[in-house]
């Protein structure tokens, strides 16, 4: 067996390779019976691979199946295994693999409980359980129990109500045990510990391997790792051996069977082991491919012992969107963004902190306050690092979370961290030192050495299994942080430019220039040369048109920023008392960006997603204490801007006026996605336009009948002169993927390379795809439209040879082309040496 710590990153020989992946969101709106008649579809439109959301049974009522409840089935919704391999044999007939999306972190706590099996076995037999190994809990035969924080209102009252009652039922799932006792409140159903239903119902209570609550109780007591702050998901612990089998059996399975072709992992960062669960199922699948949703900050790469192919795309994403952003609007729109604010609007970095402060003393404070007991346990335990309180080692702690810049530091206990992971500790750790008194110093440096695994303390207690623990909890906690304190608070609150503000971006860049885009990609290409690219994901906060047209506006922004002045005039008077500043910069920016040809976005749609960003900005209402009344005005008034006919009028008078603009980054944008490096994705509808904002929004059925009759209608007729925006999307996305299923080798291949190609001026990007060495596709693109045409005939130099454009059919002699004459007919070319 090859050597795994010296993995290629590609897929070992005889596994498949994808070459580009299309998204589909599997569900009840589209099981797989529904699936397979879009197969041909994806199969004329160039698609190698079918990418598929998770397909294991999910929780009743599901739309997204990443809250699985059981392992051993397919998702019956979807049609069950049968369907399943029935979708994935036609696929293969077609000649496309199948991708699946696997969520190793977590399980549902659904209702009925029962659902979960596995949960319901814990809860009910406690340490007797075959389950008891398999989630992130302590079960104690005398021990409080498993928090289950479901009730609303208190326990007391509760019992006082009557609301909570002994019964005997049949349990579904378990119909072999006959009629059972279980506890009941409204919808829910628990289990009866074993010889304890005679006793009184509050001894009864007392005397179950878990603990019913009062809701509120979950954010300052709960008693198991959630995902994230979501009370109805529970940690697995996959990284033990029979967990992982268990939880793998059957997806393995239809991979060995030729079912599955490939994997895409959801957050591991959340794993106890990253690099040792990507171990192990790459040697379970002999070195498939596997990619991983990996969100990488700042300078952090992907950790090189990682048998993986590489991340999901983010780090492509916001790049190729802030390739396509203006630096010259930056300073203006933060002059609008002060005005409506009616302040500075705080730098971004304040308010990340700011977020992340408010997710640790609220949504996440028991897990860090859980981490903090057990730093605490082991200084006690330790005569040598006593005299470090429980409250200084709480704030060094919750101190070092926040300057944490990145998910997580990958120190394995046991091992010597690498330099990577050390350094980001410590400097976190220089950064913390500000935040704390001198006094704290000493007990920071502990905390810091503790967490590397470093010898400190008594001698020959490194290897302790609390030490251990300590380790892996703090980077389970730090990713969390991360993630609901910047993408789930602070880029709800930093309204600048929202386009700039999506997962796995660098927010604090939202500009990119064409060199950095050139070092970046040759500088990841030699390691990770099939790694996947990605537009819109099933998680993106806006989809990729959305941000290309709000994106528009740095181009724009003098005009911009007189039109609102214009806009916020007419609209004052139904402008609510009170309106949080930066959720009406987003609200304007929201509704520009989901323009379309037939005008604003539908107002259910505004007011779901309207809803949502609020409640995540935590200012001024939130999910556990929505403000009804002040939600209700902000849904009024956003109904009165798309309905007001001055004001339709003079937004579609700017959406006109910057449609060019927003068709030349679209464009481009979307072939750059497609031909920059490694594998490329295309999320579901996204070969015509789609306004698309975060989920479920983003999950809306995808009318397939049309798509197939426009690729039709483009293949017989060819895009015509005066194309819909749809159609030159639709003829770009095709043809490129077309080609990439034509020459494969070019773009993940062995020997596959980059190579940035001169162009005269700033406004247009370019480069080629090579192979060994050698120029076989070259790529330009238009980059901020409204300065292409300035300052003269600006050139591109291709490499020798005749290339021909493969959406225009034109042909080109390699050396100085003008642009104008290139881009002439779209804002993106891509060109096919002939020899080739």
């Amino acid at each position: 067996m090859p050597d795994r710590h010296n993995h290629s990153h590609t897929p070992r020989e005889g596994r498949r390779q994808p070459v580009s992946t299309y998204r589909l969101q599997l569900g009840p709106d589209l099981p797989f019976s529904q699936a397979r008649k879009i197969l041909p579809y994806l199969s004329r439109l160039g698609v190698t691979d079918v990418y598929c959301s998770p397909i294991l049974q999910a929780a009743p009522g599901s739309t997204h199946g990443y809250d699985v409840v059981d392992h051993s089935r397919i998702s019956d919704v979807m049609g069950g295994e049968r369907s399943f391999k029935r979708f994935a044999d036609e696929a293969h007939e077609l000649g496309m693999g199948v991708i699946v999306d696997v969520v190793p972190n977590h399980m549902a706590v659904p209702t009925p409980l029962y659902l979960n099996k596995a949960l319901w076995s814990v809860l009910k037999e406690g340490p007797d359980s075959e389950y008891r190994d398999w989630f992130d809990i302590e079960i104690e035969e005398d021990g409080e129990g498993v928090l289950m924080p479901i009730l609303g209102t208190r326990i007391g009252t509760a019992l006082a109500e009557g609301t909570i009652t002994l019964d005997t039922v049949v349990v579904p799932g378990f119909e072999d045990e006959g009629e059972q006792h279980v506890l009941r409140y409204f919808d829910h159903i628990f289990p009866v510990r074993e010889a304890t239903e005679a006793l009184p119902l509050a001894d009864l209570l007392e005397r179950q391997f878990y603990r019913l609550a009062y809701w509120k109780v979950a954010n300052e007591e709960l008693n198991y790792r959630r995902f994230f702050d979501v009370d109805t998901l529970a940690a697995v612990r996959v990284e033990r051996d029979e967990v992982f089998e268990e939880t793998h059996r059957l997806l393995l399975k239809l991979f060995r069977s030729g079912h599955i072709d490939g994997f895409r992992i959801d957050h591991p960062d959340g794993l106890a082991d990253p690099r040792g669960y990507f171990r192990q199922l790459s040697d379970a699948t002999d070195g498939a491919w596997i990619a991983g949703e990996k969100i990488l900050d700042g300078d952090e790469e992907l950790p090189g012992d990682w048998p993986i192919a590489g991340t999901t795309g983010y780090d492509s994403a916001w790049r190729i969107q802030a390739l396509q952003t203006d630096p010259a609007g930056i300073v203006t729109l933060g002059s609008i963004l002060e005005d409506i604010t009616g302040d500075s609007g705080g730098d971004l970095a304040r308010i990340i902190m700011e977020g992340k402060e408010q997710i640790i003393a609220e949504s996440l404070f028991t897990e860090v306050d859980r981490l903090a007991q057990i730093l605490s346990d082991l200084c006690r335990s330790d005569v040598r690092l006593r005299d470090h309180t429980f409250r200084s080692l709480h704030e060094c702690l919750v101190a070092l979370i926040l300057e944490m810049d990145r998910y997580r530091a990958y120190v394995v206990p046991g091992e010597r961290p690498a330099p990577q992971a050390e350094r980001a500790l410590r400097e976190a750790a220089d950064r913390a030192k500000k935040r704390l008194q001198e006094d704290r110093h000493e007990t920071l440096d502990i905390v810091v050495e503790l967490l590397l695994g470093a010898e400190i303390g008594s001698a020959g207690r490194t290897h302790e299994a609390k030490r251990a623990e300590l380790i892996i909890r703090f980077q389970q906690a730090c990713g969390p942080v991360m993630a609901k304190g910047i993408e789930d608070t602070a880029f709800y609150r930093w309204t600048l430019l929202v386009s700039s503000c999506e997962v796995g971006s660098n927010a604090a860049m939202p500009t990119y220039s064409a060199d950095n885009m050139h070092d970046w990609v040759q500088r990841t290409m030699p390691s990770w040369p099939v790694t996947m690219t990605a537009g819109t994901t099933h998680d993106t906060k806006r989809g990729e048109d959305v941000r290309a047209r709000i994106g528009v506006l740095s181009q724009f922004a003098a005009e911009w920023q007189e039109l609102l002045d214009e806009l916020r005039e007419i609209a004052s008077r139904q402008r609510p008392a009170g309106l949080n500043g930066r959720i009406e910069n987003l609200l304007w920016q929201t509704i520009f960006g989901t323009w379309t040809d037939q005008g604003p976005i539908g107002h259910e749609r505004l007011v779901q997603y309207l809803e949502k960003a609020s409640r995540e900005q935590k200012m001024w209402t939130t999910w556990t204490e929505p403000d009804e009344d002040a939600e209700q005005a902000l849904f009024m008034f956003a109904r009165y801007i798309i309905t007001d006919e001055r004001l339709i009028a003079k937004i579609q008078e700017f959406y006109d006026l910057t449609t060019p603009a927003f068709r030349s980054a679209l464009l481009a944008a979307k072939t750059i996605q497609l031909t920059l490096i490694g594998v490329a994705d295309n999320y579901q509808g996204e070969e015509v336009l789609q306004n698309s904002l975060v989920d479920p929004d983003n999950r809306r059925p995808v009318n397939y009948r049309e798509l197939g009759d426009l690729l039709e209608k483009l293949d017989e007729h060819g895009r015509g002169s005066h194309a819909s925006l749809d159609e030159e999307k639709m003829w770009l996305v095709s043809r490129i993927l077309r080609l990439r299923r034509d020459m494969p080798e070019v773009f993940v291949g062995p020997g596959v390379g980059y190579q940035p190609l001169p162009v005269t001026t700033g406004h247009a990007f370019a480069f080629a795809r090579t192979l060994g060495g050698d120029p076989k596709v070259a790529v330009v693109t238009e980059r901020l439209h409204t300065g292409i045409t300035s300052g003269g005939d600006h050139t591109v130099v291709l490499p020798d040879g005749t290339w021909t454009d493969i959406l225009t059919g034109k042909e080109y002699e390699g050396g100085s082309i003008v642009l104008t004459d290139l881009l002439a007919v779209l804002p993106a070319a891509v060109l096919r040496k002939e020899d080739a």
